[in-house]
């Protein structure tokens, strides 16, 4: 069982019209237990989403995923994720349901 990571805001905005942000959060849920996955959907807060995430593929153990579109946050993770999940491939995904 994989960690993963969602980039909300990149994910969310990878589809139009926009996935409404209770949306993403069930939807995502719901593919991480049929998948047998911990997720955890990511927002900006007191630190930005990028930070958060580049944070928990350190802390966390192994292995986790990232779901991002986002070069610069792909780079920052790519030697700790053990994979990395384009955001327009999760939200269609998500959206097919």
């Amino acid at each position: 069982m994989a960690t993963v990571l969602v980039d909300a805001e990149n994910v969310r905005c990878s589809l139009w019209p926009n996935m409404p942000e209770n949306e993403l959060v069930e939807r995502s849920k719901a593919w991480g237990e049929q998948n047998g996955h911990g997720l955890r959907v990511v927002w900006e807060g007191s630190e930005s989403a990028d930070d958060q995430i580049a944070r928990l593929v350190r802390e966390l153990d192994p292995p986790v995923w990232v779901v991002t579109s986002d070069r610069e946050l792909h780079e920052r993770v790519r030697d700790r994720a053990e994979r990395i999940i384009g955001g327009g491939s999760f939200a269609s995904e998500l959206a097919a349901g």
